[in-house]
């Protein structure tokens, strides 16, 4: 019968082999370095409105920017959505005249 204490330790399927190769991905990538960024690949619907679609278009190409440059693009981007969404409340044209209190007299 034999002895499981002798038996040689079973590796998972994804470990790397002994041995020098050991430490090389494919491509001489070191396999103890974090790993870059990565697109997300997201795809972008137009909306029809050019305000939109042009900061949609800003948030697309996030994936070509250092994580440094994601928060002050994503902020201003922010900014753009917002103030395109404020524009919707304002009617073009001519103000309309103040309300006056009501008085005997008209």
């Amino acid at each position: 019968m034999a002895d499981p204490t002798n038996a040689p330790e079973p590796t998972a399927p994804d470990a790397p082999a002994d041995g020098p190769e050991a430490a090389q991905l494919p491509g001489g990538a070191d396999p103890t370095a974090p790993a870059g960024p990565r697109p997300l690949g997201l795809t972008v619907t137009p909306t029809g409105q050019p305000a939109v679609d042009a900061g949609l278009a800003r948030l697309a190409g996030a994936d070509h920017l250092p994580v440094s440059g994601h928060l002050g693009m994503y902020e201003d981007v922010h900014r753009g959505l917002r103030d395109t969404l404020a524009s919707l409340d304002q009617h073009p044209g001519p103000s309309a005249p103040s309300p006056t209190p009501d008085r005997p007299d008209h």
